[in-house]
């Protein structure tokens, strides 16, 4: 299956970057290259685009559709390593970073990935298709308690014991190994209006399969400390835990004195490390999300650095 993934407010990523023709760029979620092959149209030879990506067939992707350029260096990791990966190339400081949180579209539309509940398939939802930890295995083996805390907070479902309950007492007959199996049981444990429930608990799962969220402030902080004087990140948000985690990390780097107003001076030891430059996030075009409905749910925020 050809790897697509329409790469969401394109336009205003660019923008945001304030890309220089020779400078430094980090895509740490490279996906299909959507993304990364708009920055290189504005570097020259004597620019760099750094790739990363746990999913080895998305970087064979980006390498095929960036077959014509000679500054990429692509790499093999998670983006919560993005400051290991630039150091081991024996770089210190870049221009800017770009992180597309999102699975992408050839991530969600190959059957055989497990990402959708639309579609029958393995359990699987793992991004790294080399490592051990898979959806199935979360479902079947994860207790009842680590199930709903799981649903709880990483899905945000008001259903959540109900749901982790009624998997415990289907898998104890038979193994739950398929998409439509799990589909089921929520659908027993909730009702016949069970969408949003879908929705949640499959996206629930993905994030604790792939360790989503564990290390997102980490990988935001690090790349902060990489950038250059006037240097940006700019990172695109699908869901309200990872825009959260995006927002208040962003405050906190940006130093705001918590002093009351009426000290004379800053007690606190506030530091600022730059500024926040979309005070709130940018949302795609009524025309993009018509024409992409995976954009609906965008949101991009920007940081850029300042010593």
């Amino acid at each position: 299956m050809e790897f697509k993934h329409e790469p969401i407010m394109l336009q205003e990523c660019i923008n945001y970057l304030n890309i220089k023709d020779d400078g430094i760029y980090v895509d740490g979620t490279i996906g299909g290259a959507g993304h990364s092959s708009e920055i290189l149209k504005h570097l020259t030879k004597d620019g760099l685009l750094i790739g990363i990506d746990r999913d080895k067939e998305a970087l064979e992707a980006s390498k095929q559709r960036l077959r014509d350029y000679e500054n990429v260096v692509y790499v093999w990791g998670r983006h919560e390593d993005l400051k290991e990966h630039v150091q081991k190339l024996g770089i210190e400081q870049i221009d800017g970073v770009l992180l597309d949180l999102g699975v992408s579209s050839y991530q969600i539309d190959e059957q055989s990935r497990g990402f959708s509940y639309t579609k029958d398939a393995p359990l699987d939802m793992r991004m790294n298709q080399e490592q051990y930890l898979t959806a199935q295995e979360v479902v079947n083996h994860y207790s009842a308690e680590q199930l709903e805390n799981i649903f709880k907070e990483y899905g945000e479902e008001r259903f959540s014991k109900r749901i982790a309950n009624k998997i415990v007492s289907e898998r104890a007959n038979k193994e739950i190994t398929t998409t439509y199996e799990l589909a089921d049981i929520i659908r027993m444990a909730v009702g016949r209006d069970a969408i949003d429930s879908f929705k949640r608990i499959f996206q629930a799962i993905r994030i604790e399969v792939n360790g989503e969220l564990r290390e997102l402030e980490k990988a935001i902080r690090d790349s902060v400390s990489m950038l250059k004087d006037g240097g940006r990140i700019c990172i695109i948000t699908f869901h309200s835990l990872e825009d959260r985690i995006v927002k208040n990390t962003f405050i906190d780097l940006e130093g705001r004195c918590t002093c009351p107003k009426d000290f004379p001076k800053c007690v606190c030891g506030a530091k600022s490390y730059g500024k926040i430059i979309t005070k709130k996030p940018l949302l795609a075009s009524e025309e993009e999300q018509k024409r992409n409905s995976r954009s609906k749910s965008a949101k991009l925020r920007v940081f850029e650095r300042r010593y």
